[in-house]
């Protein structure tokens, strides 16, 4: 798929059907009519990363003990809702190949960046996962080490975007997709002034979370990109109407 062309991201994975950021879930989103991955990795404490949204297993395998203080073998032992497994973002890359992805990459720690780009260097994955953080300094590295691939904004980024003149905002912004939500406290990140900028910069603009099919509608004939969605059997639909309009 081309970096311009429109996705319909599963926000990890089919999860209003499956446990989340699983195998399972992200097969059942393919299935559903998603055509790009979203999901989020921390590191564990011998070094390997897995999949995954929260810091420790508390909310989705009932395991308060933080991700960073356990080795793989110990994540292996939960189980999410009972009978999933968390995947390693190796299996996921195996697993899904040609897929595209977006990856968030969740610690606030830049000195973990490197293990984590030489995972998807090995796998050739730079023409189809766009590396995404929250945290600038994380970004800052992600470009220092010399990735290749498309990148996300930072938080950082996305204020600059939207509050600073388009030409200033133009030189200090070095991600290439916009992933944001609707609005931001009180900015409002949805208007088609926000959108025609963002364009008009070559970005692209994916919205999360979108699970709502009239909203995407709406985003879609304002010039959305791509949505992410919790629920993409329920947003697949409108996205083909969209195209076909």
């Amino acid at each position: 798929m081309s970096p311009t062309g429109f996705r319909l991201y599963a926000h990890r994975g089919a999860c209003l059907r499956c446990p989340e950021n699983s195998l399972e879930a992200f097969g059942l989103a393919l299935e559903d009519g998603a055509n790009a991955l979203e999901m989020d990795v921390h590191q564990t404490s011998d070094g390997h990363w897995v999949v995954a949204h929260d810091p420790d297993g508390s909310r989705v395998a009932g395991d308060a003990r933080p991700i960073h203080s356990l080795p793989l073998e110990s994540i292996k032992r939960w189980r999410l809702k009972g009978h999933a497994r968390m995947p390693t973002l190796d299996e996921v890359l195996t697993a899904f190949r040609k897929t595209p992805m977006s990856i968030d990459i969740k610690p606030r720690n830049p000195s973990l960046v490197g293990t984590f780009l030489d995972i998807l260097q090995r796998f050739g994955a730079e023409d189809r996962v766009t590396v995404a953080s929250f945290h600038h300094s994380v970004m800052k590295e992600v470009h220092r080490l010399g990735w290749t691939g498309r990148t996300a904004l930072s938080r950082l980024e996305v204020a600059w975007l939207r509050l600073l003149p388009e030409e200033l905002s133009r030189r200090m912004i070095r991600g290439q997709s916009a992933q944001i939500p609707r609005s931001a406290g009180p900015l409002r990140l949805d208007r088609n002034t926000f959108i025609e900028r963002c364009r008009r910069l070559g970005l692209r603009v994916d919205y999360w979370v979108i699970n709502d099919p009239v909203i995407a509608k709406k985003l879609l004939q304002q010039g959305a990109t791509g949505l992410m969605s919790d629920d993409p059997k329920g947003i697949a639909p409108v996205v083909a109407a969209h195209s076909q309009s």
